[in-house]
């Protein structure tokens, strides 16, 4: 099952986009999001990619209560399902942003240079952990 990951933010939406297998994600490209322009580009690319599924990362604040962007991309992923016929799912996807600063920053990349692929490099981490959530569930409480 083929998936295509989104990091939606106000300006740019980073898109990641997994093999065929549905195993692994990587960084694809990252959209301008101007009004519905952005909707129509991502219902055209989950088109032209053959995804199955997408999955927009929602941004669920650390104390699990949805704040104005998480709002937002809620809104977003609406209408993103009114325009296409793929299966729009949201994922939580605290700190992603975070993480993708860090990975950029032990690989010695320059703030300056990573700036312009942090959006797609958060997609792929949010799409990885979705992924990895359907081959390894969680394990049940212990007692």
């Amino acid at each position: 099952m083929r998936m295509l990951g989104l990091d939606v933010g106000d300006r740019r939406i980073g898109v990641a986009i997994s093999d065929p297998d549905g195993r692994l994600a990587v960084p694809r490209s990252v959209v301008d999001r101007k009004n519905e322009d952005g909707v129509r580009a991502i219902a055209q690319l989950a088109a032209d990619e053959a995804v199955d599924r997408v999955v927009v990362g929602l941004p669920v604040s650390l104390d699990g209560s949805l704040g104005p962007q998480a709002l937002r991309t809620q809104e977003f992923a609406e209408l993103l399902r009114t325009r296409t016929a793929v299966e729009v799912v949201l994922y939580d996807e605290r700190l992603s942003s975070v993480e993708a600063d860090r990975h950029f920053q032990r690989a010695g990349v320059r703030s300056r240079d990573a700036k312009q692929h942090r959006d797609a490099a958060a997609a792929a981490i949010v799409l990885q952990a979705y992924l990895d959530s359907l081959r390894f569930p969680p394990l049940p409480p212990v007692e």
